[in-house]
């Protein structure tokens, strides 16, 4: 089995139903998984502060939502963190590819993620960083804590888990 299948399987197992996406090369497969899925409604994003709103929308309407994005953009969501998913106690799982580590390419991306795990800490955002594919295995009591606690949640998989740039 795939690590993008595994990841949606458990995302079904936990009942969620919306999730929303905003495009990232290392969750492309992941992306590509939830599009082939009957039982997951998915809507692309074209921004992650946007998703929120849209994840927000859909646990108010009844359903269990999560958010597939990357750690650069993490900045545009404080705001919508703390003003509406936290303020109104909705749990929302964000799996987020984790760039700007060793052997990253991309020069900005290092700069974000030198701020990304102090941004969540300071929002008290539970944070899990999956290095290895083998880490995986957390991700289903991760979801359930999640909804069982009513918090949003971070998952931050970097290259390594990705298998590399």
């Amino acid at each position: 089995m795939s690590i993008d299948t595994r990841i949606v399987d458990d995302l079904v197992a936990n009942d969620i139903r919306f999730v929303t996406t905003v495009p990232c090369k290392q969750l492309a497969g992941v992306i590509a998984e939830i599009d082939a899925r009957d039982e997951i409604y998915h809507i692309p994003s074209n921004k992650e502060d946007e998703g929120m709103g849209l994840c927000a929308g859909a646990f108010m309407g009844g359903k269990r939502p999560a958010i597939i994005m990357q750690n650069t953009a993490i900045g545009v969501t404080i705001n919508a963190l703390a003003t509406l998913i936290q303020y109104y106690r909705m749990p929302l799982p964000m799996i987020i590819s984790y760039r700007g580590e060793l052997r990253e390419p991309i020069a900005c991306q290092v700069e974000m993620a030198v701020h990304t795990k102090a941004l969540l800490a300071q929002l008290h955002i539970p944070t899990y960083h999956f290095h290895h594919q083998s880490d995986v295995e957390e991700l289903d009591l991760i979801l359930k804590h999640c909804f069982m606690s009513s918090k949003p949640v971070a998952v931050l998989t970097d290259a390594n888990f990705w298998g590399g740039y």
